[in-house]
């Protein structure tokens, strides 16, 4: 361990001498690939189509303004004190003076980034918090702030009223114009459910919304930035093209909800959620994003609506986003794969495993079980903070076990193996681990990487690359996804804060392979631009 420590500082020492012409900020921004997000084709789409995209992207402009507000507070002005052209784009990728990467301020003058980011005031305490009598406190949809020397509780849409206000008004402008109706109820529901915030009724006309070649997925969603308490949820938006042909191949699986639900490991107690008959699966190219899901890391595919009584009675919709599952699997996956993997597992790093698994992992997110089993609530009120590491660590192990058998069985048109499946999400994990300890989807890739070392599943060879035991790799996800299913149905909070002591930390091996990718040039993300 002492030399594997040498070896990381020597290495570090090594990266930092030969960069020195550059600045922080510079090494900083090329963290993260420039992809352009080509002009999208829009054949078969009409001018009043055209328009409702148009309409859809001004929204979620509006909705870019309030996720600044959400993380930081005033963009101007913090882009406007950095004279560094390298460390205001840093900060823009970042929405902040925060690195996503490793949680800590790249901008002097600034400390720790509060917790509860700007969804709770910054001098806050546990007592206090707990002592405030208000039932929305912990809604997903508030703010909690001073009023004098007590707390206020302000709906989102009271608090972002003018953005809001603006939204709301594209969304009936592209109502108005669009000529299917599945989306014109949609828009005026997700309008109304942006001004009460209250998204029951726009949940249901999005999962009923099947026949459009454009989607705009926009509200607040992802609660990831709210490290304090795990609900509060931050605004971001996609804007979709429809995959028809592809679609209609992922649709297939939607049937077989109940039959994958019956397939995951563990105690069939603690999954006894049944999904709604209604879920769906999307392939689509995204075309634009704002808030919070342009920050930082970027999401390759969503499983939405979160909203439990929605997913129960109704389902839910699982949107791939084809064109960023490519560029990440070309630009980061495969080649942390081709660096750090043993050249005999090399051979079945595979860009349709890669798909697959992740297709796999969002059918997980709907699958185990949303509320606990004996009477401590839903899964994200007993497991608070700790619930989206162990739910990103649930989709992750369970998709790519669930990805592997249906491989396995040839039930998918790709031609991949289970070795192929199991090699890429092993790579991809050990890509995943340089997100950092500070973010869940960074604790939960850890985590399971820890885990499979523990196992004897990767083992770290003279070489300083990682060999693979297939049958151990197997055996350890199984165990380890059972595991999971355990702790979210007993809401055992405590078992989970356990494994994230022991497991979720950022060891000198996980340090060896981030100086080595660095020398590499392989960056940890991806970043977009748009061409007009």
């Amino acid at each position: 361990m002492r030399k594997l420590a040498a070896l990381v500082a020597l290495l570090s020492l090594v990266a930092v001498s030969c960069e020195t012409h550059r600045t922080k900020a510079d090494r900083l921004v090329e963290n993260y690939a420039l992809v352009t997000i080509p002009a999208p084709d829009l054949s078969g789409i009409t001018d009043n189509g055209k328009e409702v995209l148009n309409l859809y992207r001004f929204a979620a402009d509006e909705v870019d303004k309030i996720y600044w507000k959400q993380n930081f507070g005033d963009r101007e002005a913090l882009l406007a004190s950095l004279s560094d052209p390298a460390a205001r784009l840093y900060a823009e990728i970042n929405y902040g003076p925060w690195d996503r990467i490793d949680g800590k301020p790249f901008v002097e003058g600034y400390g720790a980034k509060p917790a509860g980011a700007n969804f709770y005031p910054a001098d806050m305490t546990a007592e206090e918090f707990a002592a405030y009598p208000c039932p929305y406190k912990s809604s997903p949809y508030t703010l909690i702030v001073r009023d004098g020397d007590s707390l206020k509780t302000v709906w989102y849409h009271d608090a972002y009223a003018e953005s809001i206000g603006k939204i709301a008004d594209y969304l009936k402008a592209a109502a108005d114009i669009t000529i299917k109706p599945s989306v014109r109820d949609y828009l005026l529901k997700k309008a109304e459910g942006l001004r009460t915030d209250d998204y029951y009724e726009s949940d249901k006309a999005w999962l009923d919304m099947t026949d459009s070649k454009m989607d705009l997925v926009i509200g607040p969603n992802e609660a990831v930035d709210d490290a304090l308490y795990g609900t509060k949820a931050s605004y971001g938006a996609y804007v979709l093209l429809k995959n028809l042909q592809r679609t209609e191949e992922l649709n297939a699986l939607s049937a077989r909800l109940p039959e994958f639900q019956e397939m995951l490991p563990g105690d069939p107690a603690y999954r006894n959620f049944v999904p709604g008959s209604e879920s769906d699966i999307f392939s689509c190219n995204m075309i634009y994003c704002s808030g919070y899901t342009n920050a930082g890391f970027k999401v390759i595919a969503i499983n939405f609506p979160y909203d439990a009584k929605v997913q129960e009675e109704f389902g839910t919709r699982t949107i791939l986003f084809d064109n960023i599952i490519r560029e990440k699997f070309n630009r980061t996956v495969f080649p942390v794969g081709m660096t750090l993997l043993e050249d005999v597992h090399q051979a079945h790093l595979d860009a349709s495993a890669f798909y697959w698994n992740i297709v796999f992992r969002e059918i997980a997110k709907g699958l185990g079980v949303k509320e606990t089993v004996n009477g401590k609530g839903t899964v994200a009120e007993a497991l608070g903070n700790e619930a989206l590491a162990v739910e990103k660590a649930k989709s992750n192990v369970l998709g790519t076990l669930l990805c592997a058998k249906e491989a396995s069985a040839h039930h998918i048109s790709a031609l991949i193996q289970k070795e192929d499946v199991l090699a890429t999400f092993i790579a991809n994990t050990i890509r995943s681990t340089r997100f950092g300890a500070s973010d869940p989807t960074g604790v939960a890739n850890i985590a399971v990487y820890n885990y499979l070392m523990e196992c004897g599943a990767i083992t770290r060879k003279a070489s300083g690359r990682y060999g693979i035991d297939y049958g151990k790799t197997w055996t350890a996800l199984e165990t380890i996804g059972g595991e999971i299913l355990r702790i979210q149905a007993l809401g055992d909070i405590d078992t989970a804060r356990s494994y994230a002591a022991k497991y979720g930390v950022v060891t000198p091996g996980i340090e060896a392979d981030i100086v080595s990718l660095e020398l590499e040039k392989i960056p940890v993300d991806i970043r977009f631009t748009y061409e007009k």
